[in-house]
């Protein structure tokens, strides 16, 4: 493979050549649910979203205790939470398979270990949470493909932690990256994520309104 040119992946080779898992859930198997964590939820809320088949998102905090689920406490890094998203998704459309694809291919770069870019810390941890035993082992299986199938330009970091709590964010965060478009930091670095996903994978998009 050509090293990949496109900034922010950390891949060999085009986004597209990022396969499915081997063995994707059947949809009776599928909860419709993900909570996945990588770096600032503005930035993958603004991914996800554009996803055909999923119904909602959520910003919060996983990985940490209750008392600490907040902004100021979670910017300080040492809450043990990461900033994550919450995805509810009709699996007779898309199935965990897809978001996870897209997770790995698009919405950050998994080789990152605790940042994002210049987002820094284990709160912008690079982190799957299962929210079933199915789901902790379909992820699990996946990593290893990733990691056999050599796709990346450095070792994936991405953590697996099954039985954490979501706990939704305030706000002010949900539909951030929608409701403040020419905001600094989403034109330069949330944008650009959004737009790959449009680029690379136009077939999981929503239809337009």
């Amino acid at each position: 493979m050509s090293v990949c040119a496109i900034p922010g992946l950390n891949l060999k080779g085009s986004p597209e050549q990022v396969p499915l898992p081997r063995t994707p859930l059947p949809p009776e198997q599928d909860i419709g649910v993900a909570v996945l964590a990588g770096g600032c939820f503005w930035c993958t809320e603004a991914v996800f979203t554009q996803l055909a088949g999923v119904t909602n998102i959520a910003p919060g905090y996983a990985g940490g205790r209750a008392e600490r689920a907040n902004y100021e406490a979670v910017c300080t890094g040492v809450s043990g939470h990461a900033e994550a998203i919450r995805i509810d998704y009709d699996p007779a459309i898309i199935g965990y398979a897809d978001l996870l694809r897209v997770f790995f291919a698009v919405a950050h770069d998994a080789t990152q270990l605790n940042r994002q870019g210049n987002d820094i810390g284990t709160q912008y941890r690079s982190a799957v949470f299962p929210q079933d035993g199915v789901q902790e082992g379909l992820a699990r299986a996946y990593l290893r493909e990733l990691t056999e199938a050599g796709l990346f330009l450095a070792p994936i970091a991405t953590t697996i932690e099954p039985g954490q709590i979501f706990y939704p964010a305030e706000r002010y965060h949900f539909d951030y990256a929608a409701r403040n478009p020419d905001q600094p930091y989403i034109r330069g670095v949330s944008a650009p994520k959004a737009s790959k996903l449009r680029q690379y994978f136009p077939d999981l998009l929503k239809s337009p309104v």
